[in-house]
Order: structure tokens, then sequence, then C-alpha cells
């Protein structure tokens, strides 16, 4: 077990990492792309978008639906005003409009839609790597790249996983060499889809840390479906 902060979240990582790896083992390219319910958030060609900002530079495209931000972010819009964001950010960080995010504060907010996105293993893993990759450009790269055109999806599982899993890699050697200075730094990584820029480094990395967590989760539940509806 490492020590200090960016010891323990390295060991956190880590160990995340090798269980999700197991637990992807043996993955097939229907099993990838299988539709729990129909019209399932997935990876489609160009063409084919189901969602009106899908995104992606090739090929095939990673669903994403209209912009709004969802009742479970409430207290976390919240919690960020307090700490000091301003309004005008974190309208722009979700891509909706100031007076939305007013009424979120203001406890105003219309009853949310029922928009409740059920996803295929392709869209989970797709939307991991395409944060894992922007947040590496926009930390230890250039900090230019477009974080929509950093990840060509893919219909092949085994293809996805070799690159997804270089990325995830790419990422966990550079944070393991930042200073205890650089983890308190606000704004080390400029990731513009969100906080990162207002946030000190050290809670950039544990909230990806939990990305990777509660996504793989996800993915392991999706797992355990497919299998119970194909009986072996």
């Amino acid at each position: 077990m490492g020590t200090g902060r960016l010891g323990v979240l390295l060991d956190q990582f880590d160990v995340t990492r090798e269980r999700a790896q197991v637990r992807l083992t043996g993955l097939g390219d229907e099993e990838y792309l299988w539709e729990p319910v129909p019209g399932s958030w997935s990876i489609r060609r160009r063409k084919e978008a189901a969602t009106p900002r899908a995104y992606g530079p090739g090929d095939w495209v990673l669903d994403k639906g209209a912009p709004d931000i969802p009742a479970s972010e409430y207290a976390e819009v919240a919690r960020q005003v307090a700490a000091g964001m301003t309004v005008a950010k974190i309208a722009d960080d979700w891509s909706v409009s100031v007076r939305r995010v007013e009424e979120i504060l203001a406890d105003t907010a219309p009853p949310e839609p029922d928009r409740t996105a059920v996803t295929t293993i392709a869209w989970r893993l797709g939307h991991l790597h395409s944060g894992f990759a922007a947040r590496w450009e926009w930390t230890f790269g250039t900090r230019r790249q477009d974080p929509a055109q950093l990840v060509d999806f893919t219909p092949v599982a085994a293809l996805a996983l070799d690159r997804f899993w270089a990325d995830v890699d790419r990422w966990r050697a550079d944070v393991a060499t930042v200073t205890d200075e650089q983890l308190d730094t606000v704004g080390f990584s400029q990731y513009p889809s969100g906080s990162d820029p207002d946030d000190p480094f050290v809670d950039v990395v544990s909230n990806t840390n939990l990305e990777l967590i509660h996504h793989m989760a996800e993915i392991a539940l999706l797992r355990d479906l497919w299998q119970a509806r194909r009986p072996s």
C-alpha cells in the first residue's frame, strides 16, 4: 500500500484497473454492442447516429444527448458555486443556459424530462476512453486538441480494449510523476469539459479514479445481464 495522497490514489487506481481487465476478459463484438433495450446509447456509424451530439473523428461516433444537468448533479452544482465557481462557468461546462443553472440553485428547476439512457458496453467503454484521452491531452499534452476528436471509436471489442488500456496506462504513468505542489495546483489540468481548471489536481485524480470505478461496475453488470440472457 502506498503512502501519502498520491500513493493511496495510485493504489486505488491500480487495483481497479487490474479487476476491470480481468472482468473484461473474453469480451466479444456481439456482447460489446448488445443493446439491453432498443435504442440504447452506443457507438454507431456516423450516418446512423441516434443522438443530437454524437461525436468522434471517424466513421463511428459515440452517442451524446441534448445538453442538460441531470438531477443527480444538482448537489455538485451547489458545491461548486459555494467553492467559488461562477454560474457562467458551470453553464459553459454543461452547455446549458445561465438561467438553467440559476433555476437549479434556486430549487425552481422544472421537473427533469424522462431521458434516462440505458447504454451498451461499447458506450460505457467509449465514454471512459474519451475522458482519459482528453484529460491526458489537457494535462500532460499540448492542451490544444478537441476532446471530441481524440478517440477513434470502433465496433471491434478487442481493438477498442487495446486502445483503451494504452491511454489508461499513459494517464497513470504521468500522474505518478506529479509533485505534491502540482497536486495542490488549481488548474494543473485544463480539461475544458469539466471543472478541472477550477480544481486542485488532487481532486481531478480522485474524480478520475471514481469514473473508472463506477463505469467499470456498470460494465460488469451489463456482462452479467448478457450472460443471463444467453444460458450456457
